[in-house]
């Protein structure tokens, strides 16, 4: 009698199972390959169509198509893309990381004391609050009130007001995260701090505040890419070339009668680097960061 068999013969109920367990590992592992083949389709083909046309020159980069260069230029058009414009794009990635750092410094501070608060404190007046987070995500950004104040307080054209305008476009997305992730800390912390004499602000940072770096390094890379990639509100609210990003100075490359793509597709090129420098940082914390909380 053969082993199958014996088998069956032997226990008919833990075979049917095991053929069972069998049947919906392949079905994962089927799963998870076609999963990993979109992933590279849809992702990987666009990254290599910038990569390869960086590389060739104006004359080739001009077909737009996928096929190999004739010879590589990449060092070259790193050069011309750098130096262009008065080295523009040198104090576009000074301005970026600048406005980019400043605003996840105040998103991180604003964010967690109001999330905390609203989690910790619940009143008549949560709902109200609740709603006026959902109504931040909710309602886009009104451009020409926005310039209005911040030139009535001196604060068009400045660092400052850009930094102030991606705090408050970002903040409603911060303050649920935060919101979210305090479930997972058991207010008896609080209690037990506050009877040995901890103050409230020392209670938050010296207690709370080190619990939330999972959602800390979600926050930062999720809103880090948003702010950084921003292109819409550096133009209306941050205008001037001395105030370029580094979205906006895909402008020096592209015009209506003669477009240098392989400039153009380098310029993405170096853009492209720190954000996935930071994902790759912060990767595993991610998911932690935007799932926790959401049993309880």
């Amino acid at each position: 009698m053969s082993k199958i068999a014996e088998q069956t013969a032997a226990s008919p109920v833990a075979f049917i199972e095991n053929r069972k367990f069998s049947s919906k590992s392949i079905k994962k592992i089927i799963t998870e390959t076609i999963a990993v083949l979109l992933t590279l389709i849809i992702f990987g083909i666009p990254f290599y169509f910038v990569m390869i046309n960086a590389v060739k020159n104006t004359q080739e980069s001009s077909l737009l198509n996928m096929s190999w260069p004739s010879s590589f230029h990449l060092v070259e058009n790193m050069k011309e893309v750098l130096a262009a414009q008065n080295n523009m794009m040198q104090h576009a990635f000074v301005n970026s990381i600048l406005i980019t750092g400043f605003s996840i410094v105040i998103l991180i501070l604003a964010g967690s004391m109001a999330g905390y608060v609203l989690h910790r404190k619940v009143t008549k007046l949560t709902p109200f609050f609740d709603f006026l987070i959902l109504t931040g995500l909710i309602i886009p950004p009104a451009i020409v009130p926005t310039i209005w104040v911040l030139n009535g307080i001196g604060l068009f054209k400045t660092m400052p007001g850009i930094v102030l305008v991606e705090v408050a476009l970002h903040l409603p997305f911060t303050i649920l995260l935060y919101k979210g992730f305090m479930a997972t800390i058991p207010k008896q912390l609080d209690e037990a701090a506050l009877i040995d004499g901890c103050g409230k602000f020392k209670l938050f940072f010296k207690i709370i505040f080190p619990l939330l770096k999972p959602v800390s390094a979600t926050v930062i890379v999720l809103t880090a890419v948003g702010i950084y990639n921003d292109f819409v509100n550096p133009l209306y609210f941050y205008p001037g070339s001395e105030n370029a990003t580094l979205q906006l100075t895909l402008y020096n490359f592209s015009s209506m009668f003669n477009t240098q793509w392989n400039l153009l597709f380098t310029n993405i090129l170096l853009i492209s680097i720190p954000p996935l420098i930071l994902f790759i940082i912060f990767n595993k914390k991610i998911v932690a960061g935007m799932t926790a909380g959401s049993i309880k």
